[in-house]
């Protein structure tokens, strides 16, 4: 139960000190957890970044002072760390729907409740997986910064989006690939703001070098497309992968939550600082009704 205990080690500390700059290597050192794993397994967990957990407590213990004590709103805003009124202000209209002003004037606030870290039967199911030391692998595509954190529904429909809206791209990327079986998601750049997104694919390097030539392709256009190469380096990587039907993605979402809350935990691995790929094996040789799956390979590093 020690990964239970550390988180909530973790979660008590920024509590305790909820009023001031909370140090995030710190907050990992409470979990015994170096700062990327905390922040990348603390995402998945709650389903939002240590960044707004921080920030949605203090708007809420905020609101509670506002209603209850006799304090003026510009020394409740230096009280939980914000450097003018105004910025406070905005803060707390964004999550409050209200500004702090009214806050006496009979309308409703909003609470954020302080996380309890409780155990709970999880598992009971197998999982298959090996461990892999991939080789560097380079890729073109493009990408969009998304939002919040790189698992659950957020990420599931802006996903879909980018991927619905950005069709020839994708078509013109898997026409010159050398591999027209798979598309790469690639997901890296991880912050509290959010996440690089992007869309890739296997080209071979005279097609990368002359990608943007209009001499041999015979268009003017390549630059403007937002294309980039994508160079990942050797790394460590768990993959697993989903059953093999038409559509898989429900599987790949469900499965990125139980590698961290099941797998990772038990094992003697932590999250890498190096990208996330998912290979969509979108069209394979056989019945593309049966043989569809996705790939999942997160980079990983002993404990």
């Amino acid at each position: 139960m020690d990964w239970i205990e550390n988180l909530q080690n973790a979660i008590d500390y920024i509590e305790e000190n909820i009023t001031e700059k909370i140090d995030y290597e710190e907050v990992a050192k409470r979990a015994h957890s170096s700062t990327f794993h905390f922040q990348r397994v603390f995402g998945i967990t709650c389903g939002f970044t240590l960044g707004e957990y921080i920030r949605r407590r203090k708007l809420t213990l905020a609101g509670n002072d506002l209603l209850s004590k006799k304090m003026k709103v510009i020394d409740i805003a230096f009280k939980y760390g914000y450097e003018t009124p105004e910025s406070f202000s905005r803060a707390f209209y964004k999550f409050h729907g209200i500004m702090p002003s009214q806050v006496k004037q009979g309308c409703s606030l909003k609470s954020f409740s302080r996380l309890s870290v409780k155990l709970s039967l999880i598992g009971g199911t197998e999982m298959n997986y090996k461990i892999e030391e991939k080789p560097e692998i380079i890729l073109v595509g493009y990408k969009k910064r998304f939002t919040g954190v790189p698992y659950g529904e957020e990420r599931v429909k802006q996903e879909e989006a980018f991927l619905t809206s950005t069709r020839a791209k994708q078509w013109l990327l898997i026409g010159a690939s050398c591999d027209y079986s798979t598309d790469y998601m690639v997901v890296t750049n991880i912050d509290d703001d959010g996440y690089d997104f992007y869309v890739a694919y296997e080209l071979d390097e005279w097609t990368r070098k002359e990608l943007f030539n209009p001499n041999v392709t015979g268009v003017d256009f390549m630059d403007k497309m937002g294309f980039e190469t994508i160079v990942i380096s050797k790394q460590t990587y768990v993959v697993f992968e989903t059953e093999k039907k038409k559509r898989p993605i429900a599987d790949y979402t469900e499965l990125r939550k139980k590698i961290v809350t099941e797998w990772l935990p038990t094992s003697d691995f932590i999250f890498a600082n190096a990208p996330e790929v998912v290979a969509m094996h979108w069209r394979p040789n056989g019945e593309w009704a049966k043989e569809r799956y996705i790939e999942i390979c997160l980079p990983i590093e002993k404990e």
